[in-house]
């Protein structure tokens, strides 16, 4: 998973203090323009609200625009994780366990990059195991290995609160 760590420095301890927790941060190109995407969650884990994506938005505004972090122009955009997050640190996998998860690996793993089945658990060395769809097998996959992952909205995860 790409790291942006000088702008995590700044948005994270702004963030904890207004009551959020940062999910993903990640620029993004779209045509000649930058997006500085900050997905946000709420530390009660209530749902995000517009309010919410302003209020954090002034603040993150405010502080980028002193620090000035990200050369030449672009977009701030704040938004809500979603029922159907990205899976961005150990936290989440032990959180979201029993849920259904779409894992890729920076390298294959068994032969394979892509994975799709339920979260059972995290080892002892930081792997994320995982009870492969339509098989009997589980697959461990280092958390350093992970390149990207995101929950899979389900019928289940609809019905649990506040997730």
């Amino acid at each position: 998973m790409q790291r942006y760590e000088k702008l995590e420095n700044i948005v994270t301890p702004v963030l904890e203090s207004m009551g959020y927790d940062l999910v993903r941060l990640m620029i993004r190109h779209e045509g000649s323009r930058k997006v500085l995407q900050v997905m946000i969650e709420r530390k009660d884990e209530v749902a995000i609200t517009v309010d919410d994506c302003e209020k954090v938005s002034r603040e993150l505004s405010a502080i980028l625009d002193v620090e000035d972090p990200i050369e030449g122009r672009y977009s701030l955009e704040i938004s809500s994780a979603g029922l159907d997050r990205p899976l961005t640190k150990l936290a989440d996998f032990v959180r979201f366990n029993g849920f259904f998860a779409k894992i890729e690996t920076e390298v294959p793993i068994s032969g394979q990059k892509r994975f799709k089945g339920k979260i059972t658990g995290l080892s002892e060395a930081d792997e994320i195991l995982l009870s492969l769809e339509g098989k009997k097998e589980e697959v461990a996959l280092p958390f350093s290995a992970i390149a990207k992952a995101k929950l899979l909205l389900t019928d289940e995860m609809l019905k649990t609160p506040n997730q």
